[in-house]
């Protein structure tokens, strides 16, 4: 290890260097998608991500002869509960040459500097936050990711686990066909035939877009408030996301639901940017900015995703509210054929969330990605 050593990013330039890291690394994986870098910089950045303005971060890069061959996060939520007996911080944007010394220095960085800070837990990955990229892909390595999910290689995994860490929950993808006559249409069907008297559906009103921004973030945060890891989204962070997710938003693919007059549910389909952007290397001139607006708006991409939906605790339990997924997804699904798309991935979704689960399933959805979420004591 004479001549490795890894250092904290303090600089636009290291940063640059940070993000790169796993084009190097993964440029001979066919399934794996580079990120655009300009969207990654703001992601990584103290005066663009609120997400800093609740949390303390630190990147490092691992550097072997000049080369940079690794990188690693650190962050500690303020907003994410803690157990006073366990305090848990986190790592995140873990890539890495398959080189156990690269491993074993970086995660030494990490774990030092939240020890440092009094956390007694590590857990991750969390890119950054729990409400972003979370876990490592263990399982579904020849398909590429989706919008806003990550992709590793194979021996990732491995190498983390042999640095003392364990599985502490896995999280999945689903994938669902829009062919026609398949379990997603007989499903809709049934549901579209039951009566839902008070229950009102309606697409995004961009008209009124940051008043439904903010509707979105009160469904959200009360639904997913009893699942596992649940740190609330601020509403700075829903319109950061919504700014910057602004221009692939078409408000046919985003349904909100109301009982009695009340917001209740919302379902949030986006087209699958990763699929657009396959291929640019990360980069949008001189060039990239051309193919990407020809692939979103003239050849048009094949899958979506879905990232978002809830619906609110107060109405969970009733037989109405219980339809109301299905509703929403049968709304979004009528309008995402009208326009071409073919497929939609539902994540991602814990493994214990057994009615998300079912509904996946329910609508011919096959789990085809496995990402895990790992945890380690501080010694």
């Amino acid at each position: 290890m004479a001549n490795l050593s890894v250092v904290p990013v303090t600089t636009s330039a290291e940063m640059d260097r940070f993000i790169r890291v796993p084009m190097r690394l993964n440029a001979g994986d066919p399934a794996y998608i580079a990120p655009l870098i300009m969207e990654r910089r703001d992601a990584f950045s103290a005066k663009v991500n609120p997400f800093f303005a609740h949390a303390d971060v630190q990147f490092w890069l691992a550097v072997r002869d000049g080369v940079d061959v690794g990188r690693i996060s650190a962050q500690i939520d303020h907003l994410a509960p803690q157990d006073p007996r366990r305090p848990t911080g986190s790592f995140g944007l873990i890539a890495a040459e398959d080189d156990p010394l690269v491993f074993k220095a970086l995660f030494a960085a990490a774990e030092a500097w939240l020890k440092a800070k009094g956390m007694a837990v590590i857990q991750g990955p969390f890119n950054l936050s729990v409400n972003e990229e979370v876990g490592l892909l263990v399982d579904g390595f020849d398909t590429p990711p989706m919008l806003l999910m990550g992709h590793d290689p194979r021996y990732t995994g491995p190498q983390i686990e042999a640095q003392g860490y364990a599985k502490v929950k896995d999280v999945y993808a689903y994938l669902v066909s829009f062919a026609p006559d398949n379990p997603i249409d007989r499903l809709f069907k049934r549901v579209d035939r039951q009566p839902s008297p008070g229950v009102v559906l309606r697409k995004l009103d961009m008209k009124r877009y940051g008043e439904e921004i903010v509707t979105l973030t009160e469904i959200l945060n009360d639904a997913w408030r009893d699942n596992w890891g649940f740190t609330p989204t601020t509403e700075a962070e829903t319109k950061y996301l919504a700014t910057s997710m602004r221009p692939l938003i078409d408000p046919k693919l985003i349904w909100f639901a109301e009982i009695d007059g009340q917001s209740a549910g919302v379902c949030v389909m986006l087209p699958n940017l990763n699929e657009a952007i396959a291929g640019l290397g990360g980069k949008l001139l001189p060039f990239g900015w051309a193919k990407l607006l020809w692939r979103l708006k003239i050849k048009r991409v094949k899958s979506t995703r879905v990232p978002l939906m809830g619906v609110r605790k107060a109405f969970a339990s009733s037989a109405r509210a219980k339809l109301l997924p299905f509703q929403m997804m049968s709304a979004a699904t009528v309008e995402a054929r009208a326009m071409g798309y073919e497929w939609c991935e539902f994540s991602w979704i814990l493994e214990d969330n057994l009615p998300m689960r079912r509904i996946s399933e329910m609508t011919g959805g096959a789990r085809y990605k496995t990402y895990r979420i790992y945890e380690k004591a501080l010694a």
